[in-house]
């Protein structure tokens, strides 16, 4: 019962504290609220370059072109063999009559070449897909190496500079999260540490009275806690209405139909809980670590 009591005197404090120093909570809570809206623009970022980069990496495949003398036995075999490939994903099978229905759909001048032509000189081909971008040219070797083989490209060189400058936006978008959730850490701490070291005299008095350690501290990191709750709320809102109308505005625009975002649903209720734990957290934090280190409770 004792610990009730002083967790429920401890929170009516914190409360209480946050109205009375409303100055120094007002700073607290917009230096929260302005960083968390450069973490959660820079998740939202992040989130979804990862996520395009990845929707691009799967649109990579390997063509396969069987050579024209190969019976249908053979091409079963070859498919069989493909799929075989551990690292392969998919085979979807493209005959040679339906490359020339494709290409006959392209323009009249390809479908009148065609029609022209006795006999179809396209091949029958295999469109492969791999578990990894990265296996695209191992894959390709080994598929080179079956009987009745023709070709095996997934557009060497440039897949490999794609695959190289997709890496490179990776690392660097997950680095600025990391370094802006640092730096959000060290701002609000830093922020929680000036209003508790504002009010050392009144930290000095509860001392002097007798009050233990334990006591003096959780009003503090309660506070801590409701000033990064606070904090959150408005870079929340944001986040949400933000992201579903640029969702939207991306989504039904034409100049964006090749990019494809993460759905708002569940995406911005997560990145809504991973600011408000960022907040509450840093702030609990920040305001414990001030009282302990910084008025040598």
């Amino acid at each position: 019962m004792k610990v009730f009591r002083i967790l429920g005197r401890s929170i009516r404090d914190s409360f209480k504290s946050v109205f009375r120093n409303f100055s120094l909570s007002i700073a607290s809570i917009l230096c929260t609220t302005i960083t968390l809206i450069l973490v959660a623009i820079a998740i939202v970022l992040t989130l979804n370059v990862n996520y395009i980069t990845k929707d691009l990496e799967e649109e990579l495949t390997i063509v396969v072109y069987a050579k024209n003398e190969t019976s249908d036995e053979d091409l079963k075999i070859i498919e069989n063999k493909i799929n075989n490939i551990n690292a392969v994903a998919n085979v979807e099978v493209k005959s040679k009559e339906e490359w020339r229905l494709e290409m006959q759909s392209y323009s009249d001048t390809l479908n009148t070449t065609l029609e022209y032509l006795e006999e179809n000189p396209l091949l029958d081909s295999y469109i492969v897909t791999v578990k990894n971008v990265d296996d695209l040219k191992p894959v390709a070797l080994e598929i080179r190496e079956l009987d009745n083989i023709e070709s095996a490209n997934y557009g060497e060189g440039m897949v490999e500079d794609i695959i190289s400058v997709f890496d490179i936006i990776k690392t660097v978008t997950f680095s600025i999260v990391i370094a802006l959730i640092v730096v959000t850490a060290f701002l609000i701490s830093n922020t929680i540490k000036l209003t508790i070291f504002s009010r050392r005299n009144e930290i000095e008095i509860m001392r002097l009275v007798g009050s233990s350690n334990t006591s003096i501290k959780l009003p503090f990191v309660f506070e801590g806690f409701l000033l990064g709750v606070l904090g959150s709320i408005i870079p929340i809102i944001i986040t949400i209405y933000g992201y579903l109308i640029m969702y939207e505005q991306i989504s039904t625009s034409p100049s964006f139909s090749i990019i494809s975002l993460l759905k708002p649903m569940p995406f911005v209720l997560y990145i809504s809980v991973a600011l408000l734990l960022i907040g509450s957290i840093v702030g609990m934090f920040g305001s414990a670590r001030a009282v302990r280190k910084y008025l040598k409770i």
